[in-house]
């Protein structure tokens, strides 16, 4: 294996997953992991950024069992650096997920979620499709809360779920994930943001053509701008150190 290979197969050190999100879903689908929780992280420019400042988010990407290539900036560095990898988006795994319901085999799903409009929608989901779901709203800055974290994996393991959804936002879900994984049952844990919003209807996604232009990003703060701008902001310069950062690591390596 040359080089180029290797040095491809990790950009910022991430080994990016090169399944679909149908094939990562229905895997999820067939059976639980054994032991353990399977957790899956969608990486974009936010979440680069904050990795580098964030030592429990580093450790819980460390500890993924799927990191997928969700952000394109993400996917032209990773091509950059010659992995030939597709774009897997939060928004493409929820929809696979949750379209496929009801499921083959049973499943037992638990939401992690913003608010109690979004608790409302998943249950009316959930009782359209015939599927046994549970879902909490935790409260504003529960990551903070080793007490509430602690009842919460436990009631997600006393509901014995079998596919987790964290719908609150990065780093929360992947450090709560990765902090409790000694509490919670065998799982699949999906890490996808607002796509759950998305899916329900309660969050309008950019359409076809202003993902097909990459604009995405300038959708959203148009539609969320005080919350957005300084965030989108924060993390274009975050990342732009990332890649800096991963580039000079890579040459003290001796690599191309």
């Amino acid at each position: 294996m040359g080089d180029l290979e290797m040095r491809a197969r990790n950009p910022f050190g991430l080994k990016l997953s090169i399944d679909s999100a149908r094939e990562i879903v229905r895997a999820a689908l067939r059976q639980p992991p054994e032991d353990g929780v399977a957790l899956v992280v969608t990486p974009n420019i936010d979440h680069i950024a904050t990795i580098r400042r964030s030592p429990s988010l580093a450790l819980a990407y460390r500890n993924a069992a799927r990191i997928v290539c969700d952000g394109w900036p993400v996917q032209l560095y990773a091509r950059w650096c010659g992995v030939d990898i597709e774009r897997v988006t939060g928004c493409e795994i929820t929809y696979e997920l949750m379209r496929l319901a009801p499921y083959a085999k049973p499943q037992r799903l638990f939401f992690v979620v913003d608010s109690v409009v979004t608790q409302s929608a998943v249950r009316k989901w959930a009782a359209r499709n015939g599927v046994v779901c549970d879902v909490a709203v935790p409260p504003f800055g529960f990551d903070r809360d080793a007490g509430y974290c602690t009842d919460l994996a436990n009631l997600i393991r006393e509901h014995g779920t079998t596919l987790l959804i964290m719908a609150v936002g990065a780093p929360r879900s992947e450090v709560f994930v990765d902090s409790y994984r000694a509490v919670l049952p065998p799982c699949w844990a999906f890490c996808v943001g607002q796509a759950v919003k998305v899916e329900l209807g309660l969050v309008r996604r950019a359409s076809r053509r202003w993902q097909t232009l990459r604009m995405e990003w300038l959708w959203r703060t148009i539609q969320e701008p005080s919350r957005l701008t300084l965030r989108y902001l924060s993390a274009t310069i975050g990342f732009g150190f990332a890649v800096v950062k991963d580039q000079l690591h890579y040459r003290r390596e001796g690599r191309p």
